[in-house]
């Protein structure tokens, strides 16, 4: 089946003295025929494999030229925007990018120490169940032999099918394989290559991606008006098509993951959709097992993907995390996460239903630190222990209970848990608790399982930790299941139990306030959702795509927030509202200290702007209150605010 995109019109415009036309075209989409067609409803049909939900986790190499400056993410842009640190590494080591670019970039990629093998051992010993090889990033340099494009791995760099080794070693460690393909957003993101300093003794002098012998690397033009994630040109879509579809073919991948929404947001995403799953239809007899997997949500018609963030309850469909250890490619300047973090992510996302998608980040040779090899041997250890309780495992009737509250969405994983904070999980018969902590006193309590009036409710006949051989002392009280710990335990960051009853239900738990903890630089972030809010109308809401408090017309209500500090010190106070009211203002509470933050009128509830507040004085570490109240009951005029920052002093 062909499906055809149709353009009409004609509008030529000037673009860095370089003629852009957008011609009248005709897109032809070959689809492979099946049960699947380009649109919604059709897409209904699909039903997530249950590989893909016992498998629980995979790893990924996010990995490839741009690893090479190991100077992190979105280099092959951020090299022609001056005054970026990635523009200030290259000109200090590679040259002005008006003469070497990111085109004498891609040859310095050698690979020479990788070795996908013993890579795939270690990955496989670490717990992953399915591995994903980067196809394609937004730096248009295609990872495998690639029909329609000449900048591909075979042809330059490694000068190797990076994809098709990968699939080698994944297939021979019977690990489930998968690829990631960026390229939709490539046509806008590499546009700044077009460009040229704006001061300087190089200012106006092209950089060389406006030369027009280098635009199948970094595109022709833009129109002025193409500048979203998804370009408008339908001849860059019907590319995108092309070339994605010839991964799929040659490789026929278990599992596609696309970096944004579904590609230009029309039939030609779509049309990729149907094809994949038809193409393994067909394979299967009409099962399809494949999973694709992108950032939006689905229905079920994929696996909705959250970057660096995860869901804040158990989501009815299946969804992945997708995050990283460090940058997403190498980054001399980053510190990797440890272990604990991981471990974490992966029970919290699990007792949601959810994967954890992680990139364990590659040196620009194809190796990894030392301080990775040894994280992923704590892993492995872990999961050796516990992966009784993660695998082939669903959801419980609540995910889990505690003073952390992992809010969903993408961009939030910085959590700091305690012995407090459990995670749920079950299998056949059994219930699995997970405890993301030790406690001081030696005992866990899991409040959910609590003695009821109803003596046929939560019936516990045993308790086993996980690992551990000997017997359990455990009690069961109206606060809670307590669990006395062994003087030895097993595993370390997060201890794994299994218990067996009749009639398992959770007690509803009085929810207690979470607590904000600094975040890696050592600031703190109070978003809406974390605030405890005092009154009958405030509340939060959603405006811009982003949690705020709203609904705040009520002088005599007020948001607090509990926050743990490490560290003594003071604070700059930063404050994100909006509000369409003149003389707007709100007062920030801490420990005797009163700020005032004049909120500028936005002219929308959803637009937000951060003004300073001034500074707050921490005298010395520990858990305090910060409140954020009206300034004057009498004059409030109401604001929605979205978070208040509170940041160390910059050098």
């Amino acid at each position: 089946m062909k499906k055809t995109l149709a353009t009409s019109g004609v509008l030529l415009l000037i673009v860095s003295n370089q003629l852009w036309a957008q011609q009248p075209a005709s897109i032809e989409l070959p689809i492979l025929q099946g049960p699947f067609k380009p649109a919604l409803e059709s897409l209904t049909n699909y039903n997530c494999p249950e590989w893909f939900r016992n498998a629980k986790f995979g790893i990924w190499a996010h990995w490839g030229p741009q690893a090479v400056p190991m100077e992190g993410d979105w280099y092959a842009r951020n090299m022609y925007i001056q005054g970026n640190r990635q523009y200030e590494h290259h000109l200090a080591n590679y040259g002005h990018p008006s003469e070497h670019g990111y085109k004498d970039i891609i040859p310095l990629w050698k690979a020479e120490k990788w070795n996908p093998e013993r890579l795939m051992a270690l990955y496989k010993a670490a717990g992953a169940r399915y591995f994903v090889s980067m196809g394609v990033h937004h730096d248009n340099f295609d990872l495998w032999n690639s029909t329609y494009h000449k900048w591909n791995a075979v042809n330059m760099g490694p000068k190797r099918d990076v994809v098709g080794d990968w699939q080698k070693a994944a297939k021979k460690y019977g690990l489930k394989f998968g690829v990631s393909e960026h390229l939709g957003a490539s046509f806008t993101w590499f546009q700044p290559s077009h460009g040229s300093d704006k001061s300087g003794p190089k200012a106006g002098i092209p950089y060389d991606g406006a030369n027009s012998n280098y635009w199948d690397l970094y595109h022709p033009p833009a129109a002025p008006d193409d500048k979203n994630w998804y370009s408008k040109n339908p001849e860059w879509q019907k590319e995108w098509f092309m070339r994605i579809k010839d991964l799929v073919d040659k490789y026929k991948p278990d599992l596609l993951y696309t970096d944004g929404g579904v590609p230009f947001n029309n039939e030609v995403g779509l049309s990729l959709i149907a094809h994949y799953y038809n193409s393994d239809a067909l394979k299967n007899r009409g099962s399809v097992q494949v999973v694709y997997t992108c950032k939006q949500a689905s229905g079920g018609r994929w696996v909705e993907d959250l970057e660096r963030g995860v869901m804040g309850k158990i989501n009815p469909y299946p969804w992945q995390t997708d995050t990283s250890i460090g940058d997403w490619y190498y980054n001399k300047n980053w510190k990797f996460r440890p272990v604990e973090w991981t471990i974490h992510m992966l029970v919290d996302i699990v007792s949601k239903n959810g994967n954890l998608l992680l990139n364990v980040v590659q040196k620009p040779d194809g190796s990894l630190d030392a301080e990775v090899e040894q994280m992923l041997g704590q892993l492995a250890k872990w999961i050796a222990i516990n992966g009784e309780g993660i695998y082939e495992t669903r959801p419980w009737l609540v995910y889990g209970e505690g003073r952390m509250r992992a809010r969903g969405g993408s961009f939030r994983e910085d959590f700091k848990y305690t012995a407090a904070d459990i995670r749920f999980t079950t299998k056949k018969d059994a219930l699995y608790a997970f405890a993301l902590g030790l406690p001081e006193n030696g005992e866990i309590v899991i409040r959910s399982l609590a003695k009821t009036e109803d003596a046929e409710q939560n019936k516990i006949s045993k308790i086993t930790m996980l690992g551990y051989s000997g017997k359990i002392a455990w009690s069961q009280t109206a606060t809670g299941l307590v669990v006395r710990l062994p003087e030895k335990i097993p595993s370390e960051y997060a201890i794994g139990f299994k218990i067996a009853g009749k009639n398992l239900k959770p007690v509803p738990v009085e929810e207690t306030p979470p607590v904000v903890d600094a975040d890696r630089r050592g600031n703190y972030s109070l978003n809406a959702d974390d605030a405890q809010l005092h009154g009958s109308r405030i509340k939060v809401e959603n405006q811009g795509g982003q949690p705020n408090i709203g609904f705040w017309d009520d002088a005599q209500e007020w948001a607090e927030w509990r926050v743990k500090f490490s560290k003594a010190g003071e604070y700059e106070v930063r404050v994100a509202a909006a509000t369409v009211h003149n003389g707007a203002s709100v007062a920030i509470e801490f420990q005797g200290q009163k700020l005032i933050a004049n909120v500028p009128v936005t002219g929308d509830w959803a637009k937000f702007q951060e003004i300073s507040a001034g500074k707050i004085d921490v005298k010395q570490p520990g858990e305090y209150v910060l409140k954020a109240a009206p300034v004057d009951k009498s004059s409030w005029k109401a604001i929605n605010l979205r978070r208040i920052r509170l940041e160390k002093p910059r050098n």
